[in-house]
């Protein structure tokens, strides 16, 4: 598994923070590298949605925190994540949204 750490400055309407996020990203077959490859995302998507959150949420279907955000080409996202601990992400799927 890789792990690549970022340094993300996420602005929301009620309050600006800065934190630092490190992704997980499992390149074995099947893992979440793959499964973003099926819906034509990349591990670099996912964060470019992070750094251009628009709004977090929960998935209806999973019950797994997510967020709203735009992948490198501008495609508006959806990513639902684990948190695994405190700033340790888990990117479980991405999918665009209309």
């Amino acid at each position: 598994m890789k792990r690549d750490i970022y340094f993300i400055y996420v602005n929301t309407p009620w309050r600006a923070k800065l934190t630092d996020v490190e992704f997980i990203w499992d390149e074995e077959p099947g893992g979440n590298v793959e499964h973003l490859a099926d819906n034509a995302l990349t591990p670099e998507d996912v964060i470019h949605a992070l750094e251009t959150v628009t709004a977090f949420a929960i998935s209806r279907s999973s019950g797994r925190s997510a967020f709203y955000g735009y992948a490198l080409d501008g495609r508006f996202i959806f990513v639902v994540y684990e948190e695994i601990a405190e700033g340790t992400l888990f990117a479980v799927t991405a999918y665009e949204v209309s």
